[in-house]
């Protein structure tokens, strides 16, 4: 594990200024009325230069250029859910976003539109375009995303990220079954195989309060329909 000499000052800085809120608290959770979140970037809302640096980190991660700047985007207690993954804390955001490149040389924003700029939450549709190792198929994916800011940074200059929800399709997540088992399996792994420095920065992010995650028995239950998008 590094020293404390040894951690970038980044993630010092954001240890102290996240509240110490925890992701499972602050659960976005809604139904969509379309699975195609087609993105109209002309449609954008504006964002203050704060959130938009956010953003663009986010974008980037998404891109697959990850950095020790934009994982600490993330307070130490998030959350991160997809189809895939679900990741609940900044050490286990580090393996996913790091070893995201390992598992795919190529990944391009087709764009994105703000659709909700609200006080602690910020909401976009994103097409993102995924190639392969080995084969010549790429995939594109249009998704709702939805960034839940920490409360005690959200108008700071480096707003943090405390759930990150990104929806490909109408419904919410369960978190429940075989599929939510191997969600939170390979997110509670992959952090642990990965011998890159960057991502043990991070480590200490592995103590970071927890709550039990919260189940709701299927896709639609305590889950709204989305308004505005």
């Amino acid at each position: 594990m590094s020293t404390s000499s040894e951690i970038p000052s980044i993630i010092l800085e954001t240890r102290q200024a996240a509240s110490g809120v925890t992701g499972e608290s602050v659960e976005p959770r809604q139904t969509l009325p379309t699975e195609d979140m087609e993105p109209n970037p002309s449609k954008s809302i504006p964002l203050p230069p704060n959130r938009q640096k956010l953003i663009d980190d986010v974008i980037a991660l998404y891109s697959c250029q990850p950095t020790v700047e934009r994982v600490a985007r993330y307070a130490p207690a998030c959350v991160y859910d997809d189809q895939f993954v679900y990741a609940n804390d900044r050490y286990k955001m580090a393996g996913q976003w790091f070893g995201l490149p390992k598992l795919f040389p190529k990944s391009e924003n087709l764009g994105y539109e703000i659709t909700k700029n609200d006080d602690t939450l910020i909401q976009f549709k994103n097409k993102q375009r995924w190639s392969f190792h080995l084969i010549s198929k790429q995939a594109t994916i249009n998704a709702l995303v939805s960034i839940v800011l920490d409360p005690a940074t959200k108008d700071s200059d480096f707003p943090l990220i405390l759930y990150h929800k990104d929806q490909a399709n109408e419904k919410d997540y369960s978190h429940e079954g075989f599929g939510f088992k191997f969600k939170k399996f390979q997110a509670d792994t992959v952090m642990k195989l990965m011998s890159d420095k960057q991502v043990q920065y991070f480590k200490g992010d592995e103590n970071a309060t927890k709550e039990p995650v919260k189940k709701y028995g299927s896709g639609t239950a305590q889950a709204p329909l989305a308004e505005d998008l």
